[in-house]
């Protein structure tokens, strides 16, 4: 978007004339894509994946995915939308896991979970140095 600017500002003067006009370039919209976003999504019903799966696909999005509505309603169903956002994120070389009994997280690319929960005898081993 900024080299676009700068690219017709260029070849709108065709001469390389110099004159006092200048580009204003607000850099703060860039920054502002940069940044992670972590949603929260409740999945009441299948079709509700889709929302989740987008937000997945565009990079900068965290899903954390309340499934109890939907395992209470219609077990099936569950397992569907969960196969269907596993396989999303495996194509996005992203992360899931479970968090509870009614919690799933999604991740793209940059993040990774840690699906290794220490015992308590590693926690108290960690704690003793």
């Amino acid at each position: 978007m900024v080299f676009k600017k700068i690219k017709k500002a260029l070849l709108s003067n065709p001469l390389n004339e110099t004159s006092d006009e200048y580009i204003e370039i607000d850099l703060e919209t860039e920054r502002k894509e940069n940044k992670v976003l972590v949603k929260l999504f409740s999945l009441r019903k299948y079709e509700e994946v889709t929302d989740i799966l987008n937000a997945l696909r565009e990079g900068h999005v965290i899903a954390i995915i309340d499934i109890k509505l939907l395992r209470k309603k219609d077990p099936i169903e569950l397992k569907r939308a969960v196969a269907k956002i596993k396989k999303t994120v495996n194509a996005l070389e992203g992360s899931i896991a479970g968090f509870g009994e009614n919690t799933i997280i999604a991740t793209p690319s940059f993040a990774k979970i840690e699906k290794h929960v220490p015992s308590v005898s590693e926690e108290k081993r960690e704690s003793e140095y």
